[in-house]
């Protein structure tokens, strides 16, 4: 089945009590048991909720996986990913990344005794030397957040199965429709499915997809001990996001290519990043990875500055001025105060996030609407 096609019917089948055509809300938190431990499959809406059963199985067709696992965010998601070391595990995760996963890897987890190494991996070859015998996880996000750097997954995967250690992805930014990081290698996909899998900035919700059964069983454990799953309601607007996703995905895709062209050779704009210029770094690993290059840039103005960063951002109209990414409508962020606000200044800067730095979601509106409005912002 092919990916169009598999948004659609992935995983999916029709209601068997009435042939609904859409999985119905099953807005209940427990089932009527016929004896004790006598259900038709679900007893307990934590456990399992017919809706979210659904949505998962949906997850896991279009990441070509075989298990996948819905939760209350992304990062509850990635919660349970790191809940699968122990105190005195150590995690290599690129040093480039979204705020809130710095947040929890070095607030919460370091906490508990697990170690955190942040390093460049545009080089896959350079991993090896960060690796010990404490390695558990390699955490990876491509394009990564926000200075979108290409990380080559099959290589890292090539790594991490020498030394036999977990590969996690956060495929957000690329979704399935791009990118799909099972088929090259990684353990574990998980995603943001606020972002373009809702589609419509209208839900709250993470993902986690797999290949492996025991592994499943490992993170399905966590899922139901910890309790972060997301309810009936957000798990209906994620299915309906699932099926227009190949189409919103076109024309992110499309949108983005061309304010990327548009941005690059404004006067007012100093650097570009996006990995579909052949001068990108590694676009010849994104090329080869991925199927298009996705609708989100980020760019540096000329002035160089916060104060100038941020009169461009608070003069978008159609851009709004919004956290997040992925949804229908263009937003625009100023990642050092905004989301990524919670890395200290120094790290950030070290990665490129200056205070002049604007992160672009570009959405599915008419781009020439699009462009007027970055033009009069800028000018």
């Amino acid at each position: 089945m092919k990916f169009n096609t598999k948004t659609i019917h992935g995983g999916q089948e029709y209601d068997k009590a009435y042939g609904a055509v859409m999985p119905p809300i099953y807005q209940t938190s427990t089932y009527a048991q016929s004896t004790p431990g006598g259900h038709k499959g679900y007893e307990y809406s934590r456990t399992h909720n017919p809706t979210r059963h659904a949505l998962e199985n949906a997850f896991a067709s279009i990441e070509n996986g075989e298990y996948g696992l819905a939760f209350s965010s992304g990062l509850a998601a990635i919660d349970g990913v790191i809940k699968l070391l122990q105190p005195g595990d150590e995690v290599i995760s690129t040093n480039d990344l979204y705020g809130g996963t710095y947040r929890l890897f070095t607030k919460i987890f370091e906490r508990f005794g697990i170690k955190f190494q942040f390093i460049g991996m545009e080089n896959a070859s350079d991993i090896e030397a960060y690796i010990t015998d404490k390695t558990k996880l390699i955490w990876v996000e491509t394009p990564t957040n926000p200075m979108m750097n290409i990380i080559d997954i099959k290589s890292i995967a090539s790594v991490t199965k020498k030394y036999n250690i977990l590969l996690a992805v956060d495929n957000t930014f690329a979704t399935p429709y791009l990118q799909r990081p099972l088929d090259l290698g990684a353990d574990i996909v998980m995603h943001s499915a606020t972002k373009y899998i809702g589609g419509h900035s209208d839900l709250v919700m993470g993902a986690l997809i797999v290949k492996d059964e025991e592994l499943s069983k490992k993170l399905y454990f966590i899922q139901n001990a910890s309790g972060a799953i997301c309810g009936p309601q957000d798990s209906f607007l994620a299915l309906r996001g699932i099926k227009t996703l190949h189409v919103r995905m076109q024309r992110h895709c499309e949108n983005g290519k061309a304010i990327a062209h548009f941005l690059k050779t404004h006067d007012k704009v100093d650097q570009v990043y996006w990995p579909g210029f052949e001068d990108h770094p590694n676009h010849t690993i994104a090329k080869d990875q991925m199927d298009d290059f996705g609708g989100m840039i980020s760019f540096t103005t000329k002035d160089d500055s916060y104060q100038g960063a941020v009169h461009v951002v608070e003069k978008l109209r159609l851009f709004t001025l919004a956290e997040s990414l992925g949804g229908v409508e263009s937003l625009a962020g100023h990642p050092a105060s905004m989301t990524h606000a919670s890395i200290p200044i120094e790290e950030r800067q070290k990665i490129g996030v200056k205070d002049s730095l604007i992160r672009l979601s570009v959405g599915i509106e008419d781009i020439e609407d699009l462009i007027a409005d970055l033009k009069q912002a800028l000018d």
